[in-house]
């Protein structure tokens, strides 16, 4: 098989791959546990896998979370961002090879269209833009964005009035705040009978998925509930990274204006609980593939000191790759 460098080859991912895989994406710049293969198999019965991995000679120096469906490759349909995972020590003109390589090897399996949701800069831990340039120059089509409220605690503006309104209501009703390591009483009292009720909706995660991430990643995947006369009436789970705490899952019961129980929380998660984080992102407000905002969550967010970070798509067609041919001058 042709390829665009000799020192540069693709191995389709197997799970003789995995020790493998997992060591380089904890070594990363630009991954979380969400490319653990403990994590990325929860769903493998919905997914035919089509994870990469570049090589050269016997070291690994980038990954490709993916999977296929018919020609085209996804950078992952069932994870919340993705794209090429690249080494702490790739520079430019070797990550234009690697990202070459991918696309002559996909081209050569048949795949026309490689398409990939970019993990945000936040969750980078050395810059990792390589990726947003060689997508210019390949003439990837941008193809949807979703916008995420996100905190930066080190320049944290003042949580609004009408947000401490809440908290103060919440501590004079005795409102409490309790982490569990249960997520079932969150997801079958309060989560899907909301979801179900508002829009006709289930969580992504069904209990027993969350349960078993849970048990595979107790330090990352979090669940604190809100309780009242010892009843819960709302409750948050949480993804926490090196830099970032996610919010994956936000829900409360009707009387969460009277309670003010997700304010009471939330100003205790990012005041108090996760202080320490470089960010604490609340996630997409977007519906209709990213052309609506709900603007009334989007609001209750930014009263927190939340402000706009983006999540962009593309599809980047294989036969490109000549474009990537002669870049250095």
């Amino acid at each position: 098989m042709n390829q665009p460098d000799a020192s540069f080859y693709v191995e389709k991912y197997t799970p003789a791959h995995k020790n493998a895989w997992d060591q380089f994406v904890r070594n990363s710049k630009n991954a979380t546990f969400l490319f653990l293969r403990d994590f990325m198999e929860y769903h493998s019965d919905r997914f035919e896998d089509g994870s990469l991995l570049v090589l050269k000679g016997k070291k690994v120096v980038a990954l490709l979370p993916a999977n296929r469906v018919g020609a085209v490759v996804h950078s992952h349909q069932g994870l919340s961002y993705g794209g090429l995972v690249l080494s702490s020590k790739i520079k430019m003109n070797e990550t234009l090879l690697v990202f070459k390589t991918v696309l002559t090897f996909l081209e050569q399996d048949n795949v026309t269209t490689l398409s990939i949701k970019l993990l945000p800069k936040i969750y980078h831990s050395l810059p990792a833009d390589e990726i947003d340039y060689i997508l210019f120059l390949l003439q990837a089509t941008r193809t949807r964005v979703d916008v995420s409220a996100t905190i930066e605690n080190r320049n944290a503006l003042a949580i609004q009035g009408n947000r401490m309104e809440g908290v103060k209501k919440a501590e004079r009703q005795g409102l409490s705040i309790l982490e569990s390591e249960d997520f079932g009483l969150f997801w079958n009292e309060i989560l899907v009978p909301n979801l179900a009720a508002r829009h006709d909706a289930k969580p992504v995660h069904s209990l027993e998925e969350i349960s078993l991430l849970a048990s595979r990643f107790s330090k990352q995947i979090r669940q604190f509930n809100v309780m009242h006369d010892g009843l819960i009436v709302a409750g948050t789970t949480l993804f926490v990274t090196k830099n970032v705490v996610h919010v994956q899952y936000i829900s409360a019961n009707k009387d969460k204006q009277q309670l003010g129980s997700l304010d009471f929380l939330f100003h205790h998660l990012i005041n108090e609980k996760f202080a320490d984080k470089k960010y604490f992102d609340f996630g997409v407000s977007n519906e209709n593939k990213g052309k609506n905002i709900n603007g009334g969550l989007q609001y209750w967010k930014e009263c927190f000191g939340a402000r706009a970070i983006s999540h962009e798509f593309y599809e980047v067609a294989t036969a490109n790759h000549m474009l990537l041919d002669s870049v250095f001058i």
